[in-house]
């Protein structure tokens, strides 16, 4: 710091030498540079290190940024696809609901609520598959009778149809029996199957009590914790909101905390969609329903009520960054600015080289009800974006493991991103400065970043470093260093 304070000064001596023959107007600047330095070089020193190891880091917040000049976290959206399912089986219908999927080796498992009319009493836990995550089967599964017939796709009658929320349990000492697990129902039980098509009840009593249940209450074996995690309805002064518990076993759960989402405004969440990224699996990413109740669009609808999905994300499961604007709108679709539309699915899946899919629910209550696909280029919720002319964020101190930087960006035909590396008091590393970063344009998920002499950053692993990266015109997406 020393070293620092002392050119900083140099440079505001010599920056003051054209500003007159006042003494006193010189030394008072020098003395505020100096202050502003030495409050920077302090800063710079106490800011603790973030060991970001050889892992993807996605901009979904600013966990990883200093500072930003002329530029901004970006939320993107979900480009719509083909309708990936319609629920049009006699034992589905217009309020079938609370979807699930996920990739599972081989194939790509959903889960939903086959549901017709609220009188009816037979709401049944359906099942679909798919090779790809695009083109998906209804299988005879001949497992129960439902509508005088067993030529059907019905995976669970018992109790829980309600809301039956699976998952492949990755815990390492999960028996072969119970490899897929579920919650399901309100208060919470605890199913188990070892296919993921036939179930049982892993014991009578509820393993959840506390919270309103009156939604898609999710679980899943946490890879980078060590814990089962269940992400469960609640409601506090008439606002429906989310609630967290944990367990070591599945059966045994902690009592219920309820998140907590900054100073993002008090609103109906009415599903959570809480996931683990899976190419980042220490951020949790969380696509709620957000249900304006006293709205209403279309005047002939008998019930009030609008819908869109949002996005949040987490880093600790309990503290969340929530973007106030939508990540789904109903669109120009009349039919889902109905009530309780646009609900996304919990699971988001790779379905190609270079894209993620999600799933949600349009036309909820018509008879046209069906479930819709849309797709973000990988990495792609969220950006640290510039427009023109362009700008630039500095990172906090971070230690990496590898040999060189891969970024996933888009870039205008006119834009760049360049990147420098600093050591962790702001002072470029020799030969990885911004002027020796050729220009990066055009449009990938992995690009490796080069400078003049090359691309390899080894010798600075381990080592408290700073980027500094300038955009124009630019996006980018996330951040790794490769081995």
């Amino acid at each position: 710091m020393r070293r620092l304070l002392g050119a900083g000064k140099r440079h505001i001596v010599r920056r003051c030498r054209g500003l007159g023959r006042s003494p006193l107007l010189r030394n008072a600047i020098i003395a505020f540079g100096c202050v502003t330095v030495a409050a920077f070089a302090a800063a710079a020193e106490e800011a603790p290190v973030l060991e970001i190891g050889s892992g993807v880091e996605p901009f979904v917040d600013d966990w990883l940024i200093q500072s930003m000049t002329n530029v901004s976290l970006r939320l993107h959206h979900p480009t719509r696809r083909e309708v990936a399912l319609e629920f049009d089986a006699p034992w589905e219908g217009p309020i079938s609901f609370y979807v699930t999927v996920f990739k599972d080796e081989d194939r790509y498992r959903m889960y939903y609520r086959g549901w017709g009319e609220p009188d009816d009493p037979d709401d049944v836990t359906c099942y679909a598959e798919s090779p790809d995550g695009i083109h998906w089967t209804k299988p005879s599964l001949g497992l129960f009778e439902v509508k005088g017939t067993s030529d059907n796709n019905v995976i669970w009658t018992g109790e829980g149809t309600h809301n039956f929320a699976p998952f492949r349990d990755a815990n390492p000492a999960a028996a072969d029996s119970e490899r897929y697990k579920a919650l399901a129902g309100g208060p919470l039980i605890a199913l188990a199957s070892p296919d993921g098509i036939h179930w049982r009840k892993m014991r009578d009593e509820p393993v959840i009590t506390e919270g309103a249940f009156d939604s898609q209450n999710l679980g899943f074996w946490d890879t980078v914790r060590g814990q089962y995690v269940a992400y469960l309805r609640g409601n506090i002064g008439g606002i429906r909101t989310i609630g967290r518990a944990t367990s070591a076993d599945f059966l045994n759960w902690s009592g219920t905390t309820w998140l907590d989402f900054g100073d993002a405004p008090t609103e109906h969440l009415y599903t959570n969609a809480i996931t683990p990224y899976f190419r980042a699996p220490h951020i949790y990413l969380g696509f709620p329903k957000r249900f304006v109740p006293e709205r209403k669009r279309v005047a002939e609808w008998s019930s009030s009520g609008v819908s869109d999905g949002v996005f949040m994300t987490s880093r600790d499961g309990l503290h969340w960054h929530r973007f106030v604007e939508a990540f789904l709108r109903p669109g120009l679709d009349r039919d889902n600015w109905t009530e309780r539309n646009m609900h996304i699915a919990a699971g988001v899946v790779p379905t190609g080289a270079d894209e993620l899919s999600v799933y949600w629910v349009e036309h909820y209550r018509h008879p046209t009800a069906r479930l819709r696909r849309g797709t973000l280029r990988t990495d792609g919720f969220v950006s640290v974006h510039a427009g023109h002319p362009g700008g630039e964020f500095l990172t906090k101190p971070l230690a990496f493991q590898g040999k060189e930087l891969v970024i996933n960006y888009a870039t205008s035909a006119a834009g760049s991103v360049r990147v420098e590396m600093q050591d962790a008091q702001g002072r470029p590393i020799a030969g990885r400065s911004l002027d020796d970063c050729p220009e990066i344009y055009g449009d990938e998920i992995e690009q490796v970043v080069t400078w003049n002499d090359g691309s390899d950053v080894s010798a600075e692993q381990g080592k408290a470093v700073r980027l500094r990266v300038a955009l124009t015109d630019a996006d980018l997406y996330s951040i790794q260093f490769r081995p």
